[in-house]
C-alpha cells in the first residue's frame, strides 16, 4: 500500500496584519511571482482532493520567511527590516507549524503503510510550456517514480524533464536524508505557469487533469 502526501511551500501572497506597514508601497511586488507561485495551491488542492489526502501548505508570503529554506536565507530584502524577536515568532508561528506537520505525516504514514509518494507542488515562472520532476540524491524510489510519470506525460505531448540528483533545498533535502529512500518517494514538481496565467500551451484545467491523471497510471 502507497501513502500520498503532497506540500505547497510558496501557496499565498498573504501577509499578516502584523507586518503589512513592511510592505506599505509594495503591494505589486507581493502579488508578483517574488511573493508566491500563482497556480500552485490551486494544483495541490486538485491533487489532494483527488488522492483524498490532507494538504499541507504555507499560509504567509515566501517575502515574509521562504518554508523551503534555512538560516538567513529564509528572510527577504523586507522581513529582514523586522526585529529579530518578531521573526523568531513568526518562524515558530510558521515555518516550524508546517515543518512538524509534514514530519508527522511521513512518520505515521512510513508506519502504515509500505512507501510514501510525497509531491513538493511549484510553479515555474521560467521555462514557458514545461514540467519538471525533481528528485534529490539517492532518491530510489522517487527516481523510478519519476521516470513512469515522465513518461506518461510525454504520451499525453507534455515538454516534461527529469532531475535527478538535484539540489530540492534546505528542508527538502534534510527530509530526504531523514527517510529511506528506498520507502519515501520526494518529487518536486515544477509546471509552468503558462498554463495557469495564459492557458498555454494547454488550459489549466486540462493540464491538470493530465497531471492527476497520469500520476495515478504511474503509480498504478
Amino acid at each position: 500500500m502507497i501513502a500520498y502526501l503532497f506540500s505547497c511551500e510558496h501557496a499565498t501572497c498573504t501577509v499578516p496584519e502584523a507586518y503589512r506597514e513592511y510592505f506599505r508601497g509594495s503591494e505589486e511586488v507581493l502579488t508578483s511571482n517574488e511573493g508566491w507561485e500563482p497556480g500552485a495551491l490551486n494544483l495541490s488542492q486538485a491533487f489532494a482532493m483527488r488522492f483524498r489526502t490532507p494538504l499541507v501548505h504555507g499560509d504567509v508570503t515566501r517575502l515574509l520567511i521562504d518554508l523551503e529554506k534555512d538560516g538567513d536565507e529564509r528572510w527577504s530584502r523586507f522581513s529582514e527590516k523586522i526585529s529579530e524577536s518578531m521573526r523568531l515568532r513568526m518562524a515558530d508561528r510558521h515555518e516550524r507549524i508546517f515543518r512538524q506537520q509534514l514530519r508527522q505525516r511521513i512518520a505515521e504514514d512510513l508506519r502504515r503503510y509500505e512507501s510514501v509518494v510525497h509531491v513538493m507542488v511549484h510553479t515555474d515562472a521560467v521555462n514557458a510550456g514545461r514540467v519538471s520532476l525533481v528528485t534529490p540524491e539517492k532518491s530510489v524510489l522517487g527516481e523510478s517514480l519519476a521516470g513512469e510519470w515522465s513518461s506518461r506525460l510525454r504520451a499525453s505531448d507534455v515538454d516534461v524533464r527529469c532531475v535527478r540528483e538535484a539540489d530540492t533545498g534546505a528542508f527538502a533535502g534534510a527530509l530526504a536524508r531523514e527517510y529511506d529512500p528506498a520507502r519515501y518517494a520526494q518529487i518536486r514538481l515544477e509546471v509552468s505557469q503558462s498554463f495557469f496565467l495564459e492557458g498555454k500551451p494547454l488550459r489549466w484545467e486540462t493540464m491538470k487533469k493530465i497531471l492527476l491523471d497520469s500520476l495515478a497510471q504511474a503509480i498504478e
